[in-house]
């Protein structure tokens, strides 16, 4: 039976690669899923296979809750809401793990004073590790959701949580060398501890990284969530655990690598260096006083005579976009451009919203054809010959600022290029910084047009305006 379960794993292990394989690009990733979900029910069964389990009830209770759950969320949770449910359940990864190791460490107790279970120092690493990045996961990953959902804040005083934290760190190193060292079986108030401290260190870290800098931390908070799965894995000796958590994780830091790369910010500059927002400074009168006299302010009508006759259109969808839930009329708004012969592309920014692939899912949603979109590096050679480029709600990675202002915060970040356009349409509710707490370079452009209002709304009234020419 042992070999049947691990030959499982290794199914389930193979399927999971070839499942990433297949989600690196859009026309594959329906099916990358389908074979990473079917991977995901062999180790299940494989696991449920154990000599070790010896009750099923409460087994199939969790699996049926879990099931309908997860049913019921994918039914009501709307596209818009992605990054906050991906943080979410990047939480319940990690607290799984983390009740998994307390519950192991109750049941090693027993087990050692029936002389089943003698503890070694491999254990007690892993108990300490699962717990610790379970639990860091966990309430690091509800912080991410209030941050996303704009119920959290950026934090005032960054200092305060990096002092607590280094204090905390200190705390749980001298609580882990004597849990592994001098008693790991007779530590109950010292396990306690240790997971109260550790809620708290997911906390400390989260809060004082800014709300610009979500997309990465939604890609760290994720690959966390994996290593504490294999941590789970190497407390229980199951190797289905230990294969997918490492595969999780490793993704996991790749990707946040990449998020860090797209924002030209090093990952201990985000983890320690504080909001954006609050480095960059800039006051609401100071916004306004930016702004003042400088923007032209253009109507759908007006916007569309201009795509009346363009040869080439770039979309560039924002969080903007994500919140109107605008993605089916800029669909239609495009089919209707192509109708008239024109040459329609999406250009997207690798951190355009607050999750990445954010704007892919979106504009998949909206079945916007693959091909039509097109990364950052591919696009911007291209602006210089737009006709037109219409930006829906995206704002820090499209300011020019950041190719030409050493003294701003988001210097050195690629962007698009849509200010090499020979008209850019800015579709925005109104002129309030991005995350990154800054004004917008673009809209003072000669160049740029802004339409204010929700993008959904702009866009129809865009559509009505083209079918009456």
């Amino acid at each position: 039976m042992e070999i049947l379960i691990n030959f499982g794993y290794l199914i389930a292990a193979i399927l999971f690669i070839l499942g990433i394989k297949g989600m690196t690009t859009p026309k594959t990733a329906v099916r990358g899923n389908q074979m990473s979900a079917i991977g995901m029910l062999i180790a299940v069964v494989a696991a449920l296979l154990d000599y070790n389990v010896v009750d099923y009830t409460w087994i199939i209770v969790g699996v049926l809750i879990g099931g309908i759950l997860g049913a019921v969320l994918a039914k009501k949770i709307a596209m818009t809401d992605m990054p906050e449910m991906v943080a979410a359940l990047n939480g319940v990864g990690g607290g799984a793990s983390l009740l998994v190791a307390a519950a192991n460490y109750l049941e090693s107790q027993k087990l050692a004073e029936m002389g089943k279970f003698v503890p070694t120092y491999d254990w007690s690493i892993a108990v300490i590790l699962s717990i610790l990045i379970g639990a860091v996961t966990l309430t690091g990953s509800l912080i991410a959701v209030g941050k996303l959902k704009g119920k959290i804040g950026d934090a005032k005083r960054v200092g305060l949580f990096k002092a607590i934290v280094k204090l905390v760190l200190l705390t749980l190193v001298v609580g882990a060398g004597y849990f592994a060292y001098v008693d790991p079986l007779h530590s109950d108030i010292l396990i306690a501890g240790m997971i109260v401290l550790c809620l708290v260190l997911g906390v400390c870290l989260v809060m004082p990284i800014g709300g610009a800098d979500m997309p990465v931390v939604v890609s760290l908070l994720n690959s966390y969530s994996g290593l504490a799965g294999a941590s789970a894995g190497f407390v229980l000796g199951n190797n289905g655990l230990i294969i997918t958590g490492s595969l999780v994780g490793a993704s996991g830091i790749i990707l946040t690598s990449i998020m860090c790369k797209a924002m030209n910010r090093s990952l201990t500059n985000v983890l320690f260096g504080g909001s954006m927002a609050a480095s960059a400074g800039v006051s609401k009168s100071e916004n306004d006083a930016f702004y003042d006299g400088k923007v032209k302010y253009s109507s759908a009508d007006e916007v569309a005579m201009l795509l009346d006759n363009a040869q080439k259109v770039v979309f560039v969808p924002g969080y903007g976009l994500a919140v109107a839930q605008a993605q089916h009329a800029t669909r239609e708004l495009a089919n209707m451009l192509e109708a008239r012969g024109v040459d329609v592309k999406y250009a997207i920014h690798p951190v355009a919203g607050r999750m990445p692939g954010h704007m892919n899912v979106l504009l998949a949603e909206a079945e916007v054809p693959y091909d039509q979109l097109v990364e950052m590096d591919v696009i911007n050679p291209e602006f210089s010959q737009t006709d037109v480029a219409i930006v829906l709600g995206a704002n820090d990675v499209v300011n020019p600022a950041a190719a030409k202002d050493p003294q701003s915060p988001i210097y050195g970040m690629p962007i698009l290029n849509v200010h090499n356009s020979k008209t850019v349409v800015v579709v925005k509710r109104g002129l309030s910084p991005g995350f990154a707490g800054i004004p917008n370079e673009l809209l003072i452009r000669d160049n740029s047009l802004m339409v204010a209002g929700d993008a959904k709304k702009v866009l129809q009234d865009m559509i009505g305006a083209l079918k009456d020419l």
